[in-house]
């Protein structure tokens, strides 16, 4: 089985598939549509970051795909319901690297505070600038979290722990953690926030959210920072709002375009700008964050090819099965209809084979079931699941 990894991703997912008896490849850079589609006729594992996007075009150029392992939290640049439609698993690291962005953004907002970012520029520049002019603690500000979701949680409390006052506002009911306020709508939050820090996902409706309205309606000399999807964000209208002074700082971590492989030119219309941090989509990339996200991942993507497993796939019924220690597992991925577990179970009866463990799951249109038996799976038994004008696709794993 062959696996192709890119973007650099940790070591260790190398280790742990190479581990399984895979044949692993491992590319430093993402790959543009033409290329995907001229290298994944023969893979069966594809490992990708944020750069690298899985259209319905590579997906069709890619017959032997069996999973996409999103080695970071987002999943936007993968075409979910292509793969789904094509059996084709995903999996990503919803947890792993929520602590690495938390600390990120803590540091930031301390830098903005203390316009620590010019500091240290003009000491470079050999200016010698000792003034408290601009500079702020924290302590007391009020924190506005858009986005209350694993992160945002997270920020809260670590925010709350230096003394900041918390509210969030999240069009999902969130429980509120320790002393943070919900507040009722965005507006609520912009008028009565000293730092707004957006933590939503990647879902098409959340493109534009923050632009010139948002920024007018923010407090006067008050800080922003956007360390989750670049197409959230007007950049143009943040810099007119910098410009004028209406907003203090900010700090970036996303961008609308990024350069797809290292050391590749950067443009940004906020580049230059005094006490704005711009960061390379660094959030998660800490040793520690890459290295549970690559342990993480390429488990999920092992044990899939191998076991049938899909626990945590965004885009697939999620079958919480156990690890196959004994006998023979037959994964049925299906269109939801009724009639389907019936009839793989009268097809294993006919043949007398005894079920020792069975799983299923639906999830909109698919439904998918494991189950396990103690002997092989007959040609017969196999050919009327296949012949069912209901299946996508029937694979069977041998303990």
């Amino acid at each position: 089985m062959k696996v192709l990894l890119l973007e650099n991703i940790h070591p260790v997912a190398v280790e742990i598939l190479q581990g399984h008896g895979f044949e692993v490849e491992l590319r430093s850079s993402s790959m543009s549509e033409d290329e995907l589609v001229a290298s994944l006729a023969d893979v069966q594992l594809l490992g990708i970051r944020s750069n690298t996007h899985i259209t319905e075009r590579v997906l069709d150029n890619a017959p032997n795909l069996l999973a996409v392992g999103c080695f970071c939290i987002g999943t936007n640049q993968v075409d979910l319901a292509a793969a789904a439609d094509r059996g084709v698993a995903v999996f990503n690291a919803p947890y792993s690297n929520t602590r690495s962005v938390v600390e990120l953004v803590i540091a930031e907002i301390i830098m903005l505070a203390r316009r620590l970012a010019e500091k240290t520029q003009r000491m470079h520049d050999g200016v010698w600038d000792k003034s408290a002019k601009g500079s702020h603690e924290v302590r007391g500000r009020t924190l506005g979290i858009v986005g209350y979701g694993n992160i945002g949680t997270q920020l809260s409390n670590v925010a709350e722990s230096l003394g900041l006052r918390v509210i969030f506002y999240d069009t999902a009911d969130r429980l509120a953690h320790g002393n943070a306020h919900r507040v009722s709508t965005l507006d609520e939050l912009l008028a009565e926030a000293d730092v707004v820090s957006i933590h939503v996902d990647g879902r098409p409706g959340n493109a534009g959210l923050f632009g010139a309205e948002q920024f007018a309606k923010m407090k006067p000399r008050s800080l922003f920072i956007n360390a989750s999807r670049g197409m959230v964000v007007d950049d143009v209208a943040l810099r007119d709002n910098i410009l004028s002074g209406h907003i203090a700082g900010a700090a970036l971590d996303v961008f609308p375009v990024e350069p797809k492989a290292q050391g590749e030119p950067f443009e940004s219309v906020l580049r230059g700008l005094d006490n704005v941090i711009l960061t390379p989509h660094v959030g998660g990339s800490t040793q520690e964050a890459q290295e549970e996200i690559g342990y993480f991942v390429a488990g999920k993507l092992a044990h899939f090819a191998k076991e049938g497993q899909t626990a945590l796939s965004v885009n697939l019924p999620a079958v919480q099965s156990p690890d196959l220690e004994a006998g023979f597992r037959v994964g049925y991925l299906h269109v939801n209809v009724p009639g389907v577990l019936a009839a793989v179970n009268n097809a294993l009866a006919d043949q007398g084979d005894n079920v020792i463990g069975q799983y299923l799951s639906t999830r909109g249109q698919q439904g998918y079931v494991v189950t396990d038996v103690v002997d092989a799976v007959s040609d017969d038994a196999l050919k009327k699941l296949i012949d069912n004008p209901h299946t996508i696709w029937l694979r069977t794993w041998q303990a």
